[in-house]
Parts: structure tokens; C-alpha cells; sequence
């Protein structure tokens, strides 16, 4: 067959099927998890109660205390039931560990009431061995919704109430003193940690583990791995060599797979810069000046947190906790980083729309400056709802106006209502620019995955709205990474291949049936994992074991693709080097840098998120591991190496296509300089601190208990502290060799731009 022919032939419908037959099983998989959530959520009491029957505290407290600890960000200083940020504690596990000491020291008191003092080891063990009696015995009666607390539960609440009371009231590290001033909350907010904390700890009726399968390890409380943690751990790595065996076979019988393709046609006339862009496509580099500032202000907010870590008390002398404590700041920096990123894939969407239908509908270019405009509205209306929010000037409007206080999902309900809004605007924009290519045969196929993979993004943004501040907190959890999950392993990844296959295309080096098999083959072995991998972030969250056992295996699945990436990355040079097939001479694509940060996706793609990201999900290493050091680890690479980076090279290729070449050629030592220093200070950060330094902490929790590796006589002393100034470094170079270049560059190019005569 010649290669011509086979270019135009249609790829087989099972292509398709099969995506559409994993999306099905999946979601249905995931849909069954989510029922059982509700199901099993470790319950609410209505009143908990001491033997004699008096009340300690109420449901109503409970839920009051949930209140409070989102409204105040809580969850962006320390974590709860492992998840959160990382500065502070985790309140679940502080709690359960004071309360062993206490129950302890109660029981000693009773039993030996003479010499409670000075124990003999055969007292001591017989003491310690009543205390995990006591604690993981659940005494919830389901009949009249009441917990009854032994003596020294009781005692450890009451006890507790004053230890937070203080601990809020004398500050923490990148926390004012008396963060907390309302007195009357101490209380509520103790009896949510004391609910939490038992739920970590309580049997599960009908089973020897607790609600959060025994997670934190706390050996005083009898907390340890459950066996199901050890058996899915194991099983898990049979499905990743089965899956990573299958995987390879296929791809070495069917050697076409790939961004290579089987076919070797006449590859068309390079691309002639600048690009005849329409209107719409002209005011997208308004958005990428947006992109600019936004990632600005997010490396700064950064660089900050991470001397927090190193300087708790200050900013070199000065007392920046006073007005941008780390709960806010923390805000800030994770939001800016979706804000930024979100806003680079939309303009690209945007300028990619004209380009492949070749025209562009009536009233586009008003529109693309109306969206611009609510994303104005809703990053700066958000950041200062949060601040207001956690600095309590908002009453009773928090939740909507203020901060939610569930990471990444932190901006006040009302703004996220606009913020699906303008996606939905956005949504719009992108189907009526791209209807017009449904009509070509040729590129039909991919101009439906396009805007399916659009769809996926706004779609997966609903279950945003699916709690409420006093929903149960297992539950939040639950919707809460069906967003996150399904966006960054999902549809980001999908919309990612498509905008990358759509780049390739334009540039002139893939042809159209090459990039509509990448993408369906891509989402096939994403989405084949990624989906029911969900779980893996429920392994101790208030659900039964059955999360852990699909987490377990389908997040291993997960690291398949991302293998692969290394292959893409391979691709990426290969097709960056092309040569036409009639000259023989190299293409003048005028993209090097757009496809170095490509090359670059893939390979922090592999190791962010496939090395680093399998670290940690095997669920007995994330029984010891979640929430240390590990888990930022693998965020930073997976998170900037991979979209952030995406976002770079959708930005610079847009850019590159409003430019002449010597234009371009001016800007081009800006984007080497950045792009280098993106990528060699991100790489210092995982190998001066966050890297050693989460393995340091994780060998802390297996020799001390995670209480001790999260508390501040492990992570302000010793090795661990000193790791956090050899960061320092990474930091450095990431801001003043990556961001601030690349940023002028970028700054540079839009008013570039904006002025030339050509594109206008």
C-alpha cells in the first residue's frame, strides 16, 4: 500500500470502542465506590458521652468544627487523615497520639493507683497492652447514635480542648499567635479532631481494622498496617508487570504505534511565521500575559512557604506570618498554579479552534475578551475572598465568599460557580470556532476528540458542588478527588495528548491518522488506570478496604503510559529533527523551544509522576509515607514538570506563531535561559531536599510513630532542617534562572505581539 493512501485511510472503529468501553467501566467502578462512601463513612454521632452518661460533646459540635477548621484553612497548614499541607500537624494523628498518652496515664492511675508514677515493665506492658484494648474498641451504638467514652477518652477531651486552646493562642510556625480568636470555637474544633482521631483508631463493626484501615500508624494506640494493606501492596505489582509486559508486546508487534506512525508521506510545506491569525487568535496573547504575571506571583509565593519551613518565626527578621500566614499564602500558591496552568491550556484551545477549521465564527473575538475578563474576576475576586475569609470578616458568607478550605478546592463556592461559567463560556467558544472542521473528512475524527477532551474538563468540575461545609468529611474527600484525580490523570491528560497531536499537526511533522491513533491509544491506557485509580487516594479516608484493593492495582496500571512517556520523549527529538522528505534539509519549524518543553513533559512525566507517583502509592508505603515530604515531592515534579511545563509549550508555541523569525530569533536566549532554569532548579529541589528529606521523615514514622515524624522536634531539627536550606539553591534557581526570564520573555512577546502590523 502507498504510504499516501495509508495516510488517508480511517483508523479501525475499535479504536473508538475500546475507549469508550474502559471510560464506561470505569466511571461505573468509580460510581459503585462512591455509594459505598456514603455507606460507610465512619458515622457522626449525636451526642458522645462519658460511662455515667454525661455529655461531652454533640454531633453538632462535630460538624460546627468542621466548619471551622475549613473556614480557618486549616488543611492548608497541617492535614487531616494524612491529607492537606505540611507544615503543621496532622490534627487526626496529634489527637490520637495525646490521646494514647493520656488513656495511659488514666489507666495507670487506676490500676495502680500507689505507684502510677514508677511502673515496673511488667505494669508498663500490661498498662499499654489495655490502652489499644480501650482504643479500638468501638463503642458507637448505632440504635441511639451515641459514642461512649472510657474514662481516659474523656479525660484526653477534656484535656485537649485547653492543649489547642493554647496551641492556637501562642502561634505555630507560619501562624500568628492567636490565629484562632474566637474562644467559643476551641472547643467545637477540639470535639472534630476528637471525631477524627476516632475514627483513625475505632474497629469497623464486623472487622479488625479501623474506619481508616488502621492509618496513622500510632503503635501506642495499637494502630499498625492492617493485613489487607500488606495483600493489595503485593497484588498491586502484579498487575504493573502484567500490564507493563502487555504493553510492551504490543508495542513491539505493532511498531506504528506512537507518535512515529507507520506512514513516511511527503510531509508538507513547513509553516510560514507569523501565522494569519484572526481576531480571536490575536487577543489570546493577552492570555498568555496573564500567564505570565499569574506564574510570577505563584514562584514568589513559594519561594516564601519553603522558608517558612527553615525560618517558622519569620522572613528574615520580618514577621510575615502577621500578614500572609502559610494557610493563605499555601491558598494562594496551589490556586495560582491551576489558575496559571488552566489559563494556558484555554488560550491554546482558543488559538488551535481557527486554526484548524481555517475560519473563525461572528463575535469570537468579543467573546475570547468577555472570558478573559471573568478569569480576572474570578483569580483576583477569589484571593481576596480567601483572605478575608480566613481572617473571619465574612460571617456567615465563608463558604461562598471566602476560603472552603478543602485543598485545591479552597475558592469560595460562588466563585466557583463563575469559574464553571467561564468554563462553559469557554466551551462554547471552542464548539463554535471548531464546528466548521467536523465538516472535513480529514480531520473530523480529531476535531470530535478535541472537544470531547474539552468537555471532559468543564464536566469533571460539577462534582465541585456535590458537598457541603457539613458533609462528612470522608465524603468530601471522596468528590473532592474525583475533581482533582480526574482532571490532572484524566481528561488533563487527554486534553494534553490532543492539544500536543494538534500542535505536531500544525507544525507539519505527524500527519492527521498519526495523531487520532495517539490520541485514542493514549486515552485508552490512561483512562484504563487513571479512572478506578481514583481510589488510591482513599486508601485511609474513611472507606472500606474494596477502595484499597482497586486503588492498589489500577494506580499500578497507571504507570504504564507514563512509561511510555520516555518513548514520546524519544519521538519528541525525532520529530524535532525531521527532515523534509524531498529536500532532505531539517524543517524550519521555529518551535525548538515549545518542543524542548515537550521533551522535557515526558520526562518529568515518567519520573514525577511514574517513579515518584508509584513510590508512594503502594498502599503500605503510603500507610507510613502520606503525607510527608514524598507526597510534595512528587507533586512538584508531577505537577509543574508535567502541566506546568505543557502550559510553557503551549504558550511558546502560540507566541512563536505571532512572530517573524527574527523577531523571534531576539526573544529566543530569554526562553533557553528559562527553560533551563525550570528545569535544572526544579531537578535541585527533588535532590537537595524534597527527596531526602521525605525518605529521612518516612524512616522517622517507621522508628517513631507518624505524630513524632510530623511534629516539630523532627522537622526543625537535624538533618531533615538542614535539607530545607540546601533548597535554597534549587529555589534560587528555579526564580532567578527559570521564572524571571522566561517571564520577561514571555511579557516581551505579547507586546510584540500586540504591535505588530502583521497581524493586524
Amino acid at each position: 500500500m502507498q504510504a499516501t493512501e495509508l495516510v488517508h485511510r480511517p483508523l479501525s472503529p475499535w479504536w473508538r470502542r475500546s475507549a469508550l468501553i474502559v471510560m464506561a467501566l470505569g466511571f461505573a467502578t468509580l460510581t459503585v465506590v462512591t455509594f459505598l462512601t456514603y455507606k460507610n463513612a465512619p458515622p457522626i454521632p449525636v451526642q458522645v458521652v462519658t460511662e455515667t452518661g454525661q455529655v461531652l460533646f454533640t454531633g453538632e459540635d462535630i460538624q460546627h468544627g468542621q466548619e471551622i477548621f475549613l473556614k480557618y484553612a486549616l488543611m492548608e497548614h497541617g492535614t487531616l487523615w494524612g491529607h492537606g499541607a505540611y507544615l503543621g500537624p496532622d490534627y487526626s494523628a496529634t489527637y490520637l497520639h495525646r490521646e494514647a498518652e493520656i488513656t495511659r496515664a488514666t489507666l495507670a492511675q487506676e490500676r495502680f493507683p500507689q505507684t502510677a508514677a514508677q511502673l515496673k515493665p511488667v505494669d508498663v506492658a500490661a498498662v499499654e497492652a489495655a490502652v489499644k484494648l480501650v482504643l479500638k474498641q468501638n463503642r458507637y451504638d448505632a440504635a441511639s447514635q451515641r459514642l461512649t467514652f472510657t474514662a481516659g477518652e474523656a479525660a484526653s477531651f477534656t484535656k485537649q480542648v485547653q492543649e489547642w486552646t493554647d496551641y492556637f493562642a501562642k502561634g505555630a510556625p507560619g501562624q500568628p499567635a492567636g490565629y484562632i480568636k474566637q474562644a467559643d470555637e476551641l472547643k467545637p474544633l477540639t470535639a472534630y479532631f476528637a471525631w477524627a482521631a476516632w475514627a483513625t483508631r475505632a474497629n469497623r463493626p464486623g472487622r479488625d481494622y479501623s474506619y481508616t484501615s488502621n492509618w496513622p500508624y500510632e503503635p501506642l494506640a495499637g494502630n499498625v498496617p492492617s493485613a489487607q494493606t500488606y495483600l493489595w501492596s503485593a497484588i498491586s505489582l502484579v498487575f504493573l508487570l502484567g500490564g507493563l509486559g502487555g504493553v510492551l508486546v504490543a508495542f513491539g508487534k505493532f511498531n506504528y504505534l506512537g507518535w512515529r506512525g507507520e506512514e513516511r508521506p511527503p510531509l508538507p510545506p513547513p509553516p510560514v511565521y507569523p501565522f494569519k491569525l484572526t481576531g480571536s487568535q490575536k487577543m489570546t496573547a493577552l492570555f498568555f500575559g496573564v500567564v505570565a504575571v499569574l506564574f510570577l506571583l505563584q514562584a514568589l509565593a513559594g519561594g516564601a512557604l519553603a522558608h517558612y519551613r527553615v525560618e517558622p518565626g519569620g522572613f528574615y527578621q520580618f514577621d510575615l506570618a502577621k500578614w500572609l500566614p502559610y494557610n493563605l499564602l499555601r491558598t494562594w500558591h496551589l490556586q495560582l498554579a491551576v489558575f496559571w496552568i488552566a489559563t494556558a491550556w484555554v488560550a491554546g484551545g482558543l488559538f488551535l479552534g481557527p486554526l484548524i477549521s481555517g475560519t473563525e465564527p461572528r463575535g469570537q473575538k468579543a467573546g475570547v475578551l468577555v472570558l478573559l475578563a471573568a478569569l480576572a474576576v474570578v483569580v483576583f475576586g477569589s484571593l481576596g475572598g480567601e483572605y478575608l475569609g480566613i481572617n473571619n470578616l465574612l460571617g456567615r458568607l465563608w463558604f461562598w465568599l471566602g476560603h472552603q478550605g478543602s485543598e485545591y478546592l479552597d475558592l469560595g463556592r460562588f466563585w466557583q460557580v463563575l469559574l464553571a461559567t467561564g468554563l462553559l463560556l469557554w466551551l462554547g467558544l471552542m464548539l463554535r470556532a471548531l464546528c466548521p472542521a467536523l465538516a472535513d473528512k480529514r480531520h473530523k475524527e480529531l476535531t470530535i476528540l478535541f472537544l470531547l477532551a474539552a468537555t471532559g474538563v468543564v464536566l469533571f468540575y460539577i462534582p465541585a458542588f456535590f458537598y457541603g461545609a457539613r458533609t462528612n468529611f470522608a465524603v468530601i474527600d471522596n468528590w473532592r478527588f474525583w475533581i482533582i484525580h480526574l482532571w490532572v490523570e484524566g481528561f488533563f491528560e487527554l486534553f494534553a495528548t490532543v492539544v500536543v497531536a494538534l500542535m505536531f499537526y500544525q507544525m507539519g511533522v505527524v500527519t492527521v491518522r498519526t495523531a487520532t491513533r495517539v490520541v485514542y491509544l493514549d486515552a485508552i491506557l490512561y483512562l484504563a488506570g487513571g479512572i478506578v485509580g481514583t481510589a488510591h487516594h482513599w486508601y485511609f479516608t474513611g472507606q472500606e478496604s474494596f477502595s484499597m484493593a482497586l486503588g492498589g492495582c489500577f494506580s499500578a496500571l497507571e504507570v504504564v503510559p507514563l512509561t511510555l512517556l520516555t518513548l514520546d520523549a524519544w519521538d519528541f527529538i525525532r520529530l524535532h529533527r525531521a527532515e523534509a522528505a524531498s529536500a532532505g534539509t531539517p524543517l524550519p519549524l521555529g518551535q525548538k523551544w515549545a518542543i524542548n518543553s515537550l521533551i522535557a513533559v515526558g520526562v518529568w512525566n515518567f519520573v514525577g509522576a511514574g517513579v515518584f507517583g508509584f513510590l508512594i502509592n503502594l498502599p503500605i508505603v503510603s500507610y507510613f509515607e502520606m503525607g510527608t515530604t514524598l507526597t510534595p515531592n512528587h507533586g512538584h515534579a508531577a505537577l509543574f514538570g508535567v502541566f506546568g511545563l505543557l502550559g510553557v509549550a503551549i504558550m511558546l508555541f502560540c507566541l512563536r506563531s505571532m512572530h517573524t523569525t527574527e523577531a523571534w530569533n531576539r526573544l529566543e536566549k530569554y526562553f533557553r535561559t528559562g527553560f533551563w532554569g525550570l528545569n535544572i532548579g526544579l531537578g535541585l529541589m527533588m535532590a537537595l531536599n524534597l527527596f531526602p528529606a521525605g525518605v529521612l521523615q518516612l524512616f522517622d514514622v517507621l522508628q517513631h510513630g507518624y505524630a513524632h515524624a510530623r511534629s516539630l522536634e523532627f522537622t526543625m531539627h537535624g538533618w531533615f532542617h538542614y535539607s530545607e536550606w540546601l533548597r535554597l539553591g534549587g529555589d534560587l534557581t528555579f526564580l532567578f534562572v527559570g521564572v524571571v526570564p522566561l517571564v520577561f520573555g514571555v511579557l516581551l512577546a505579547v507586546v510584540g505581539a500586540l504591535r505588530t502590523k502583521a497581524l493586524n
